[in-house]
């Protein structure tokens, strides 16, 4: 028989805010178990406080109990992140002190940052309860590849103790990559703890708009962080050395390379080729994927982030395409179990070389590489299944 429990989840991001903890902890419920949230007001990605929720501390979604707590507005300014980050784990940390109900399991999500964790942690120590956390993001990794601390700083050692000591805290850590575990061991020498591989599911579109219409006869899509770790200036190489190919190269989101690579668009004559279609939710960018001959995942190899699997990997399959991958470790790994997948290396030649091959497919191919995609994302990784696989892993930390 089934077992039902009760569960505490812990995670700064939450609906209306667009990740997809909200999606899981819905599943949760309709696998019959009773779900509570702790989340902070909806901030990420507006820039402000939704004025909505000003007065919103408790309500129901999709059969989840979400409680927030206040905190500082995430906006533009380094001050504003630090600031958010804070107001949450403190906030949090004072809610979770006063709660008197007691859950058969503590879950948490490590979007970013990692201190957001610590309210999770003091509710399982407080009431002897396990504490299984979701890793889908490595701190003090993460700072480094943003650029946002140099590695050996002072920030650096004082962050890595503090992720170090959070981290130790778990009783069961979730890793949406297989190398994640190859990080805690080498890197962060946590060596007792428990590591399961379970993919991070996807974030669902909420409704279906129509798909653009090309003009081009053969057209490759990118959508999502435009910096130096996704390759977009490879990405423009390759496509100066295929000015006598009709295709063209679709470019949506934001990111530190957003600035340079508009600039290279106007300066090297790349209007024709390359089109940026600003930064789109993902309803609007799907009406580019639709029509598109390949989707694009791209992540530059080396160190501990290039051995991951880009989330965007398991969203491209679920669409039914074919992708062109410039990627390896674990993310070409997953892919290449698909078989739905054109690779390339790094080199612009080489990525020109690839959007050519996958220009001259039939369209059978495409459809046939499509397909795989499709059937292995329904297969291996849609949230239901994803989320089953978690509750079972709940389910085991509290036997």
């Amino acid at each position: 028989m089934y077992q039902e429990m009760k569960i505490l989840i812990v995670s700064q991001f939450y609906y209306p805010e667009r990740f997809s903890v909200d999606q899981v902890a819905s599943q949760l419920v309709s696998l019959g178990h009773e779900v509570q949230v702790i989340t902070g007001v909806p901030n990420y990605g507006f820039g402000r406080k939704l004025k909505e929720y000003k007065h919103v501390h408790d309500e129901v979604i999709d059969g989840v109990k979400v409680h927030r707590v206040n905190l500082f507005a995430r906006k533009k300014t380094h001050l504003s992140v630090y600031l958010n980050y804070l107001s949450f784990w403190k906030n949090a940390k004072r809610y979770v002190g006063k709660i008197k109900e007691k859950f058969d399991v503590v879950l948490s999500f490590s979007l970013s940052p990692v201190i957001s964790i610590a309210p999770a942690i003091k509710y399982a120590k407080k009431w002897n309860v396990p504490h299984v956390l979701m890793c889908e993001d490595l701190w003090p990794e993460s700072t480094v590849v943003t650029g946002a601390v140099r590695k050996n700083s002072l920030t650096y050692k004082i962050l890595y103790k503090w992720s170090v000591s959070l981290y130790k805290n778990c009783d069961k850590i979730l890793i949406s990559s297989p190398s994640f575990e190859e990080y805690f061991k080498n890197e962060l020498k946590i060596n007792d703890k428990k590591f399961v591989y379970i993919n991070q599911p996807i974030l669902k579109s909420q409704k279906k708009l129509e798909p653009v219409v090309f003009s081009s006869k053969y057209n490759i899509v990118y959508a999502g962080n435009i910096g130096k770790l996704q390759l977009t200036d490879k990405l423009l190489d390759a496509m100066k050395l295929l000015k006598d190919v009709d295709v063209t190269l679709h470019l949506s989101g934001m990111g530190s390379e957003l600035d340079h690579i508009l600039k290279r668009i106007r300066e090297e004559d790349l209007i024709d080729k390359v089109k940026y279609n600003g930064a789109l939710p993902i309803e609007k960018c799907e009406r580019y994927f639709f029509n598109a001959d390949a989707l694009i995942v791209a992540l530059k190899s080396g160190g501990v982030v290039g051995k991951t699997i880009p989330n965007k990997a398991i969203q491209y399959m679920s669409y039914g395409k074919p992708i062109l991958g410039i990627i390896s470790g674990d993310g070409k790994d997953l892919l290449a179990q698909a078989k739905g997948t054109i690779f390339s290396s790094e080199d612009p030649k080489e990525i020109a070389k690839a959007i050519k091959e996958i220009c001259s497919l039939e369209e059978k191919e495409k459809v046939r590489l499509g397909t795989n995609n499709k059937n292995y994302f329904e297969t291996n990784l849609t949230t239901e299944k994803l989320t089953y696989l978690l509750s079972e892993e709940l389910i085991d930390s509290i036997k």
